[in-house]
């Protein structure tokens, strides 16, 4: 009876009604609380920091909204030193306030390899064998051998470099390779809109030289993109072996290359552009 008889007391749904109204009153303050941590809402664009050195970012109070955090330096002889090459997330990707940004920048330093022996290696696994041990390879010089592609020598300014031999990561070393019994033609790669920092792997493991280079659009180098080659892959699809290729470079930013590719047959871009006689 005590309890039923509690239930019919005012004094209980006053009460009851002061705890309701005290955890809405709650929740809204814990939810209101949680907006305004989050910024519920309120998100930002991320810029395009590639080029930049991370000093410049706090110069431009980048550093108000997003938390830049460096995870890896790596040498490229392609970019200045100390200037971002990777971000995560990309440019273009919406975070609230605060996020942390990981970027990859230009090594101030190389790091120390050693040279590997490649002779008598083919050329495709010299390629990667160099690769492996961050090293870039230079000029194809080829002469007189039975071996199609077959790796004769491995220089450094004309002179042999032994293997083991310790160089910065970085360094350039030009193959001297063997042409074969027979004469040959090779594909010559779809190197349209890729990056300088591409063109050169692109033409090797095509067994063909990168020659003089162009930048039509001197004030950006950074987004620059190939825009023409000479010889011009829409008139010749054959090149002699070792062949030297001339390539113009035209920044994105003042450019539209997807507009411009649509130019180009498809059988054209579908080119195998890794293809190569071995």
């Amino acid at each position: 009876m005590g309890f039923f008889y509690f239930l019919g007391r005012r004094k209980f749904y006053l009460h009851l009604l002061i705890s309701v109204i005290l955890i809405f009153i709650i929740l809204f303050a814990v939810l209101k609380s949680l907006d305004i941590y989050t910024q519920h809402g309120k998100v930002f664009l991320v810029p395009d920091f590639s080029g930049k050195t991370v000093e410049q970012l706090i110069e431009d109070h980048y550093e108000e909204y997003f938390e830049l955090i460096i995870i890896d330096s790596v040498f490229d002889n392609y970019h200045d030193k100390g200037t971002i090459l990777m971000q995560n997330p990309e440019s273009g990707c919406k975070v609230k306030q605060g996020r942390h940004i990981y970027l990859t920048v230009v090594a101030q330093m190389p790091e120390k390899t050693k040279m590997p022996n490649l002779l008598n290696l083919s050329l495709r696994q010299a390629l990667v064998t160099l690769e492996m041990h961050k090293l870039d390879a230079g000029r194809l010089e080829y002469v007189e051998y039975f071996a199609r592609n077959a790796v004769i020598d491995q220089m450094i300014n004309d002179e042999t470099i032994e293997p083991d031999t310790e160089l910065r990561t970085g360094t350039v070393i030009d193959l001297v390779v063997g042409k074969g019994k027979m004469k040959v033609k090779v594909h010559l790669p779809f190197l349209i809109s890729i990056k300088p920092n591409q063109v050169g792997k692109k033409l090797h493991y095509a067994s063909l030289n990168k020659g003089k280079e162009y930048f039509l659009d001197d004030d950006d180098t950074t987004h620059a993109r190939v825009y023409k080659t000479e010889p011009n892959i829409q008139d010749i699809k054959l090149v002699d072996i070792g062949k030297e290729i001339d390539i113009w470079y035209r920044s994105e930013e003042h450019f539209d290359f997807d507009e411009y590719l649509l130019q180009f047959a498809p059988d054209t871009t579908e080119i195998n552009s890794s293809q190569i006689n071995n």
